[in-house]
């Protein structure tokens, strides 16, 4: 893998710098690549505590020392759109998208293997083949998946530069009064929990989220948001509606539990993506329906609306 580091990362520790470019990953084990020669800053090699540079071009050589475990699967997926370049994929909600900790079988990528072995791109490695960018296991929606090489590249590209275009739809707790809104606010790695996110200021990177209100739910105390992402951190909508105290119905990780729902993980959905096409150089974009324990949901705050009134 590569990276160029960009002016907001500027400063960063290297063992830092890349743990936030890698989630999936420690810092102790990227701290062992380190120091086992396998990062490489501007062709040499430097320490864990290497403040990154403007410009600095830095090489990493992961050891994908739990290839072997990753099989092979059978498992349906539901392929939106298919070409020579990109797979369109519309993501079940509880499917994580690759192999991680905890995680190495039932994957997006499991299932990749088995009907399109050989036909995808190899830059993130044997774990990772064609992912060019994730949601989160109880996020539901559209992912692209890139088929060689140069699909890859310019999608990833893309994506660095904010270009794709990346519409959501949540349910959040409480009333939103404003009809639309701008959240800009730092995301980082949470100090107190490894695994969460959090608005911080402290090795943060800038985030951009705009929200527009579809429905205001008064009797159930809701509200059915649009989320266009403008960049594209991890967990940024859900951090970033937590902020506002309007968490994701569902979320326990940055909101508390709510039983009355009676639904597992956070209500959010990849609805759209619209990008220019790697290989026609043309816009394309693909859209997808809320699932159906989406629309249930829904439908039962829409009767209690009407009950209330």
């Amino acid at each position: 893998m590569n990276y160029i580091v960009e002016k907001e990362d500027i400063g960063k520790r290297l063992d830092i710098y890349l743990s936030e470019k890698n989630e999936d990953i420690t810092r102790s084990y990227i701290k062992n690549l380190i120091d086992d020669g396998k990062v490489l800053v501007n062709g040499k090699n430097v320490k864990s505590g290497y403040k990154v540079k403007l410009g600095d071009s830095i090489d990493v050589e992961i050891v994908e020392k739990q290839a072997e475990n990753i099989v092979a699967e059978d498992i349906p997926l539901d392929i939106v759109y298919e070409d020579e370049d990109i797979i369109i994929i519309n993501k079940a909600k509880g499917m994580v998208v690759h192999p991680a900790n905890g995680n190495y079988t039932g994957t997006v990528v499991n299932s990749l293997m088995h009907s399109h072995e050989g036909k995808l791109s190899s830059i993130n490695g044997v774990v990772r083949p064609g992912i060019v960018h994730r949601i989160d296991k109880d996020t539901s929606g559209i992912i692209v998946v890139a088929k060689n090489d140069n699909a890859h590249k310019k999608l990833s590209d893309q994506f660095k530069i904010h270009s794709i275009s990346r519409k959501y739809v949540a349910l959040v707790k409480g009333i939103i009064k404003e009809d639309e809104l701008t959240i800009n606010k730092p995301i980082g790695r949470s100090t107190k929990y490894r695994k969460k996110m959090a608005v911080t200021d402290k090795n943060s990177r800038s985030a951009v989220t705009h929200i527009t209100v579809l429905k205001r739910f008064y009797a159930s105390n809701v509200t059915l948001v649009e989320a266009r992402l403008e960049t594209g951190r991890t967990h940024q909508i859900r951090v970033h509606m937590a902020s506002l105290h309007h968490p994701l119905v569902g979320d326990e990780v940055y909101g508390k539990k709510d039983p009355k729902f009676k639904v597992e993980g956070q209500m959010l959905h990849a609805k759209y993506l619209g990008f220019i096409h790697p290989t026609t150089n043309e816009f394309v974009e693909f859209d997808s329906k809320l699932p159906d324990y989406f629309e249930n949901v829904l439908k039962t705050l829409e009767n209690k609306e009407k009950a209330a009134n």
